[in-house]
């Protein structure tokens, strides 16, 4: 008895010290939409993911569907054209929503009124009223809405940021930021998602808003969730022959009290690059790639180069935090994905598109609570 006593104390300590995530189940998912196509990272991760499960696909064009299928070779019976019948059908954990950027609200609002949460690929939305709508459905329903970035996920940005709160920087006086690739066209976008991805109806702007995004949510983590006070953008199209609609170039410049941020998001460059970089009145930190990191602190004579520390394991990936915040192990509030950051975002899109439009600063206005 005594050892049997003995063993039941040490399967509990044992349970006890697990990680959280290590003791929930796979959260059950579905996808809606096909034709954003970063939707393919996720056919793939999906299969061999111990935080999510794949119940459903939603994608009301047959073609587009049966393509997937057989590239991914994915089980005929998870296909589905209506999102209301299938969530009936299916009662999933969230929906990851891969539709056009203007589709987000709509996709967003019906799984809230299911009271099933939401994470939707950068950005948000096209608009502020559409953020402000998701929000207040959010609220309503009692849903989480998180917003994906492939550089949430990078360890060098999580650890530059560290360094800025941590003061190692001393104070924090220009932020740098260049995101961008070649062109959708030059990489070879597919059919699905090209002619949306450059409407500046369905995805809200160009590259403005396609790679605007990102520096847009590291500077407001930066600070805290604190909106520029003006925006100033100037943007250009390099490529009308290839994007007659929208923007390939910007340049974004946000003003804070004793801090700029300068966002270069472009269509333009010479080869991929997502990287930021934090210069304060103590040091400064250049990240690398997703995990690399140049720092120079006041004093030294040279750069030193680093391997930024691995993020947790519940924030290394888009789906292992989805699990993490679903099953309440981890706030979303006030990081990247969260959508109280986001709505701020899109306040920066928004007035930037609006700057570019009329050459003027906009100067912002606190949003309604």
């Amino acid at each position: 008895m005594r050892n049997l006593r003995q063993l039941i104390l040490l399967l509990v300590v044992a349970a006890a010290s697990m990680p959280l995530h290590a003791q929930s189940k796979p959260v059950r998912v579905v996808i809606v939409g096909l034709v954003h196509g970063h939707v393919k990272g996720f056919l793939r991760e999906l299969p061999k993911s111990k935080d999510a499960t794949l119940v459903a696909i939603v994608e009301s064009d047959k073609a587009l569907a049966a393509q997937y299928e057989k590239q991914y070779s994915l089980d005929h019976a998870l296909f589905h054209t209506d999102l209301d019948e299938t969530l009936n059908a299916t009662h999933p954990d969230a929906v990851l929503v891969y539709t056009t950027i203007l589709d987000h609200r709509k996709v967003i609002e019906t799984a809230a009124k299911h009271g099933i949460s939401s994470m939707v690929e950068k950005p948000l939305s096209t608009t502020v009223e559409d953020a402000l709508a998701i929000r207040a459905a959010s609220r309503k329903y009692k849903v989480h809405v998180l917003v994906n970035y492939e550089t949430t996920w990078y360890s060098s940005n999580a650890e530059a940021l560290r360094l800025a709160e941590d003061k190692k920087l001393g104070e924090v006086r220009k932020v740098v930021v260049h995101d961008g690739h070649e062109g959708p066209s030059e990489i070879g976008v597919g059919p699905e998602w090209l002619p949306w991805l450059t409407d500046p109806v369905r995805n809200g702007a160009g590259a403005l808003f396609d790679f605007g995004c990102y520096g847009a949510d590291l500077t407001t983590v930066l600070m805290h969730g604190q909106a520029p006070t003006s925006v100033t953008a100037v943007s250009q199209t390099d490529k009308p022959n290839l994007y007659p609609h929208v923007e390939d170039d910007a340049t974004i410049i946000l003003h804070y009290p004793g801090l700029q941020s300068v966002l270069m998001p472009s269509w333009n460059w010479s080869f991929a690059r997502k990287d930021m970089e934090l210069y304060g009145t103590g040091g400064l930190a250049i990240t690398v790639g997703p995990s690399g990191l140049r720092t120079r602190f006041r004093g030294e004579k040279q750069e030193q180069t680093s391997q930024a520390p691995a993020l947790p394991e519940n924030s290394a990936s888009s789906l292992g935090y989805l699990a993490a915040v679903l099953h309440g192990d981890l706030k979303d509030t006030g990081d990247l994905s969260a959508l109280d950051t986001n709505i701020v975002v899109m306040q920066i899109l928004d007035a930037a598109r609006t700057s570019a439009a009329t050459g003027r600063t906009v100067t912002l206005k606190p949003l309604p609570n």
